[in-house]
């Protein structure tokens, strides 16, 4: 079984839950989602720490990484000869002060890479297989990397700053104390202290112990664990060692082993390292869930910005147009020609003769009222607000940004929208039918009558003249009859077709306010919900890397 980080295995680092590959997956993860909504600088460590991480995770996760740091005159350069049972360091006049790293290295695989990544020259390198090891098995340091860092008190900058930048390699920290400087404030204060969220991956030697009393050493050694228990290090563990007599080195060579074997201080070092990462991250970018967008934030959304779009007054104007073109091709022609005279709803709106929206988008469309445009901007602010409820500032203003950005007038997107839009208006073929019909019957209707005339002038002015025998109906004239019925059908067809036109009226006003909600709802998508629900999503992956990495 193995974990794997940016697909690469590291067996090492398994069998917890949370183990830290996972969690420096989450980090990373975090990351990624953050840049460009959170400031770069809270983000840079995070950065840095991935990158340190998975790199140290590639090189090997084998060795632990254990370095001795601690002021001058500690002892800290004899203990490291100690633990090496070599004469490594220089002590004493030959060295007062430790002005660069030395690493002792046990187990060559995988160490040279990561000597070389820490930046310890390789005249500063040793391994400590090749020499002769006796000691017991439970002392056996087998894949420890030990440090011997600069002293923290030195007067030369570069060795603070060569301190300060392997520190952040150590998998395990020990500070080693001497009994006159253990409550040395610049140790606590610049390191130890600030530090404290580490005690998991932090060893505590007092050196020296010789030098007191044996009576007073355990004294000596609470003492110590009062001050690191106020400093915020109650559970770290405290040894007293003497690196020149060898008093306590071989339990402390057990507790490296112990760690070592159980690969604790490396993962409790990174998953620490991630644990600060991630809570900087979390106290600005926040981890809270969000609601998102709702169906109800979205209709309201959406009907202010169609009312914004003027759609309405188009919708309106095409029913009553199509009612008044139905009744105009369908009515009884005298009645039709009247109804030229009135004023055709769509004239005002200035459509072209297949009511394209171009003309209506480019000169006539209802402008947008301030009351409207007002009303779609509360809208967009109120979605987004809603939207984003119990995110923190950067995420916060990321969702209010998408939503509105700068310099963009959603406006002109919806007059574009409403512009490429073409509303169907094909002649209904029932129009053609009845329009027919309807000449038909006016046509009967002079012939009917047309016929009584003739036969009304010949009776008086040509009483010789003989005209074909038609013959009356029930009783009365054929031309009358005819006439009568034409009339009737033509007005009664115009009322049925004054019913349906109505209908077709509102069927292409359905479509119409189909086509144009469609329309917008594009702009909706692209220009508001989109960018919204990106920022969301980017949260999202945000939050769960975050809770991830948190462990």
């Amino acid at each position: 079984m193995s974990t794997t980080v940016d697909g690469v295995a590291f067996p090492a680092f398994v069998g917890e839950p949370n183990d830290v590959a996972k969690r420096l997956d989450g980090l990373t993860q975090a990351v990624t989602a953050s840049r460009g909504r959170i400031d770069a600088e809270i983000l840079a460590p995070a950065e840095m720490l991935a990158g340190r991480a998975t790199e140290r995770l590639r090189l090997s996760g084998d060795h632990t990484i254990v370095a001795l740091a601690g002021a001058t005159g500690s002892g800290k350069s004899s203990l490291f000869n100690a633990l090496t049972d070599l004469e490594l360091a220089g002590v004493g006049v030959r060295r007062p002060t430790t002005s660069w790293a030395l690493a002792c290295a046990w187990g060559p695989d995988g160490a040279q890479g990561l000597l070389e990544w820490m930046g310890i020259p390789p005249r500063h390198q040793v391994s400590r297989l090749s020499m002769l090891d006796t000691s017991a098995e439970d002392t056996k340091l087998d894949g420890l990397i030990l440090l011997d860092l600069p002293d923290h008190d030195s007067t030369e900058v570069s060795h603070h700053l060569e301190m300060d930048r392997l520190v952040k390699y150590a998998d395990l920290l020990v500070w080693v104390l001497d009994p006159q400087k253990y409550a040395d404030a610049a140790l606590h204060d610049r390191y130890i202290r600030p530090m404290a969220s580490y005690s998991d991956v932090t060893l505590v030697v007092l050196n020296q112990i010789d030098r007191i009393p044996y009576e007073q050493r355990a004294r000596t050694l609470e003492d110590v664990k009062r001050i690191l228990a106020a400093e915020g290090l109650p559970n770290v563990e405290v040894v007293g060692v003497s690196a020149t007599r060898g008093d306590g080195i071989d339990d402390m060579k057990r507790i490296l082993a112990t760690r070592i074997r159980a690969k604790a201080s490396a993962k409790g070092r990174l998953g620490s390292d991630i644990t600060a990462a991630a809570k900087v991250m979390a106290q600005v970018g926040g981890t809270s869930q969000v609601p998102g967008i709702s169906s109800v934030d979205r209709q309201t959304l959406d009907d202010a910005l169609v009312a914004c779009a003027g759609v309405p007054q188009v919708v309106d104007a095409i029913a009553a147009s199509t009612r008044r073109q139905a009744i105009l091709r369908t009515g009884w022609p005298v009645f039709r020609w009247l109804g030229k005279l009135r004023r055709d709803p769509l004239k005002g709106l200035e459509l072209s003769s297949d009511m394209s929206m171009a003309a209506l988008a480019k000169a006539s469309l209802p402008e947008a009222s301030p009351v409207q445009r007002a009303n779609a901007e509360l809208a967009i602010r109120d979605l987004a607000e809603k939207a984003s409820v119990g995110l923190e500032h950067p995420w916060r203003d990321a969702v209010r940004n998408a939503a509105s950005p700068k310099g963009h007038s959603i406006v002109e997107d919806l007059d574009a929208a409403i512009e490429a839009t073409h509303v169907r208006a094909r002649t209904a073929l029932w129009w053609r039918g009845v329009y027919i019909l309807q000449w038909l019957a006016f046509l009967a209707l002079l012939a009917g009558l047309g016929w009584l005339a003739t036969e009304a002038i010949v009776d008086n002015f040509f009483p010789d003249t003989k005209l074909p025998d038609i013959k009356d109906i029930e009783g009365y004239p054929a031309g009358a009859v005819v006439a009568a019925g034409a009339a009737v059908v033509g007005i009664v067809l115009g009322l049925v077709s004054r019913v349906l036109a109505r209908i077709s009226g509102r069927r292409r006003a359905k479509r119409a306010n189909r086509d144009l909600r469609a329309a917008i709802d594009e702009v909706t998508v692209s220009q508001i919900l989109g960018p919204v629900q990106a920022e969301l999503d980017a949260y999202g992956a945000y939050r769960a890397g975050i809770t991830t990495a948190l462990g």
